[in-house]
């Protein structure tokens, strides 16, 4: 297998080029401790920023999806301090003033499209802040639902907009106001604190790990 040259915080290692850069630091003998979402944390906690030698140009990704390149100087961003506003979803209201209440840093929005441009996930970051700048949530909520909270989109802001925080509100009042109300969820709900599957979960968690994934893998899907 061939294998390339990666620095990680600034020290040389030979790596497989089929990894990613999650695997290449634990092929390194790195521990990744910090909590990210495959290894039992959470999602968007691997952010990372990266350099290919002889480019200038500084790229931020999710090391837990990104193929390590060869030349490649690698560093993992710390937990990035986005602003987030206290708020009750049962009291508030989806309407405009609201976001210009909690939020109001989005209206500085520069339009540079910089958050867009480093988005992993490749959401259209600046798109869906203009939707929340108009009170348009539901717009707002589709379009940053596969937002895994890395935070790098405000890393990169201008105008110091939480990006991930502002969606997450969208998401909270589209789903709460809304959206249509499902209530195959709420008899679900139900069922699981009547105990309907306690015996299941039970003997689901007695198993090898090998053998759930295998049963994940070729579960029913419900209609």
């Amino acid at each position: 297998m061939e294998n390339v040259t990666v620095y990680l915080f600034g020290k040389p290692y030979e790596v497989p080029s089929s990894l990613t850069i999650m695997e290449a630091m634990e092929y390194a003998g790195y521990q990744l401790v910090r909590g990210c979402g495959c290894r039992n944390g959470f999602c968007g906690a691997c952010a990372t920023i990266y350099r290919i030698k002889g480019d200038r140009e500084l790229k931020a990704c999710l090391a837990c999806s990104t193929q390590v390149q060869n030349d490649m100087y690698i560093a993992t961003l710390p937990f990035f301090p986005l602003v987030k506003a206290v708020y009750d979803v049962e009291k508030v209201k989806p309407e405009q003033m609201l976001m210009m209440q909690l939020y109001p840093e989005i209206y500085a929005c520069v339009g540079c499209n910089a958050c867009t441009k480093t988005c992993p996930q490749e959401l259209n970051v600046m798109q869906y802040i203009a939707y929340a700048q108009r009170g348009d949530f539901a717009k707002c909520a589709e379009l940053s639902f596969d937002c895994v909270m890395c935070g790098i989109c405000s890393s990169r802001c201008p105008a110091g907009i939480s990006h991930p925080q502002v969606a997450m509100l969208a998401r909270r009042l589209n789903g709460k106001y809304l959206a249509p109300h499902c209530e195959h969820l709420d008899t679900r709900v139900q069922e699981v604190k009547d105990g309907k599957f306690k015996e299941l979960l039970e003997n689901l968690m007695q198993k090898p790990l090998g053998e759930i994934q295998e049963l994940y893998n070729h579960r029913e899907i419900e209609a």
